[in-house]
C-alpha cells in the first residue's frame, strides 16, 4: 500500500510531463508582427513567413468549411451518428495543428542560432515542447 502511495504521485508528474503541448510560434495567425518583432526576421525570414501563413490560412480554410459542413449535417442527429461525427471532427481539427506544425518548422528551419535558442528560452518558459528542426537542412 505504501508503494502504490507514493508512486501515485510521481506517475502523475511523469503523465503531465508528457502531456506539454508543442510550442507553436503562431505563423500566419495574426501574430507575425510579433514574431517579426521579438525574433527580429530578416527580410527573407519575413517573405518566407508571409507566403507561409498565406499557404496555412487557404489549407485550413479548407478544413473550416468541411467542419461546417459537417456540424450542419449533424445538428439533429442521434448520439450514435453524434459520436461518429466527433471522430470526424477531431480529424479535421488534427490536421489543422498538423498543418500549423508543419508552417512553422518550415520557418524555424530558416531561424539562425540566436534566433532558435531564444525560440528554446520562451518555449522552457511556457512550459511547451519545442518544435525540433533539422537546421543543417533548410530552405535558405
Amino acid at each position: 500500500m505504501i508503494k502504490k502511495v507514493l508512486l501515485a504521485p510521481f506517475f502523475v508528474l511523469t503523465f503531465s510531463l508528457m502531456a506539454q503541448e508543442d510550442c507553436f510560434l503562431g505563423v500566419g495567425s495574426g501574430s507575425d508582427d510579433k514574431i517579426i518583432e521579438v525574433f527580429k526576421l530578416t527580410e527573407t525570414q519575413m517573405e518566407k513567413m508571409k507566403n507561409w501563413g498565406a499557404e496555412l490560412q487557404y489549407r485550413n480554410s479548407l478544413l473550416e468549411e468541411q467542419a461546417k459542413r459537417l456540424l450542419g449535417r449533424h445538428a439533429q442527429s442521434p448520439p450514435e451518428d453524434l459520436a461518429k461525427m466527433s471522430y470526424e471532427y477531431k480529424h479535421l481539427m488534427d490536421s489543422m495543428q498538423h498543418n500549423m506544425r508543419m508552417i512553422d518548422q518550415r520557418m524555424l528551419s530558416l531561424f539562425d542560432d540566436r534566433q532558435y535558442k531564444l525560440y528554446m528560452k520562451l518555449c522552457e518558459e511556457v512550459i511547451r515542447t519545442p518544435i525540433f528542426v533539422n537546421r543543417q537542412v533548410n530552405e535558405n
